[in-house]
């Protein structure tokens, strides 16, 4: 588990491209029979990724969090990016097909993640936060997500968010989870953008070809920078943040969140005359 500790905005005005990459990009996600993990100390997200094809991987405790198991004092959500999975929690198996996801409450001792077809393995992309409860195991696929579509063709950003881990369709502590889709012809995401100072949030981009990329904005409103994201890799956003995006052609990505405040519109929106 990679350990990554909190920003401070002004210092963030002073990082090289190097530097900005080093605190908040995250590669390297998706490996055979591996599961990476990225710890940060913005709200104690975890950012992890679980690629099983030989062998099934189980969630660890660890050093880092100081538990007897991974979800003792813990929630998390998962999104199958890959094909076909299966996902065990104390016992139970839920099949895992590509773009289902799940939600596994606090005190789960055991999940684990195995292959279905090793020419076509499952990539569980994975969010968890601290838990002060416990919600029920949720299987939540892709059509049960409720559909919000957004945005226009003439602003390059008509998209449809779907939100999996959200109050309205189901109960989880503080996280929240979705997957937006961009269409075709669209590249712009969250743009007019927005800070959200109650709670910080991790996008994964995907669905994107080998030689496309999306130029991820953040900062603050007044002091910006860009992150050249690639497929398959995440970026933590701290609350302090904005957090948009435009790329080479349409892509997918999911968001994650946690923090003081569940509420999906709880934002304070930066108008486009006042991003520097």
């Amino acid at each position: 588990m990679e350990v990554r500790n909190a920003s401070n905005p002004r210092d963030m005005k002073n990082y090289t491209t190097e530097r900005l990459r080093e605190e908040f990009h995250i590669s390297g996600l998706f490996t055979k029979d591996n599961i990476h993990m990225v710890y940060s100390h913005i709200d104690r997200i975890i950012t992890a990724g679980a690629m099983p094809i030989d062998c099934e991987l189980k969630l660890e405790g660890g050093k880092e969090l100081a538990a007897e198991y991974f979800l003792e004092r813990r929630e998390m959500g998962c999104i199958n990016i890959g094909g076909k999975g299966i996902i065990t929690v104390d016992g139970t198996e839920y099949e895992m097909n590509p773009r289902d996801g799940i939600y596994i409450g606090r005190g789960n001792r055991e999940v684990s993640f195995k292959c279905v077809d090793k020419n076509d393995p499952p990539k569980f992309y994975i969010s968890s936060c601290p838990a002060h409860k416990e919600y029920p195991t949720v299987k939540i696929d892709i059509t049960k997500a409720k559909k919000v579509p957004c945005g226009s063709a003439e602003e390059c950003n008509s998209r449809v968010i779907n939100q999996y881990i959200h109050p309205e369709v189901m109960q989880s502590c503080q996280l929240a989870m979705g997957l937006t889709n961009l269409a075709s012809g669209s590249n712009w995401n969250t743009m007019p953008c927005h800070t959200h100072d109650r709670r910080m949030e991790v996008y994964l981009y995907l669905d994107m070809q080998e030689n496309d990329i999306v130029f991820h904005m953040m900062g603050e409103p007044n002091e910006t920078r860009h992150i050249v994201m690639r497929n398959e890799e995440a970026v933590i956003s701290p609350s302090w943040s904005i957090h948009a995006g435009v790329g080479t052609r349409a892509y997918s990505f999911i968001w994650a969140m946690c923090g003081e405040n569940q509420e999906f519109t709880d934002m304070d929106m930066v108008a486009m005359k006042d991003i520097l």
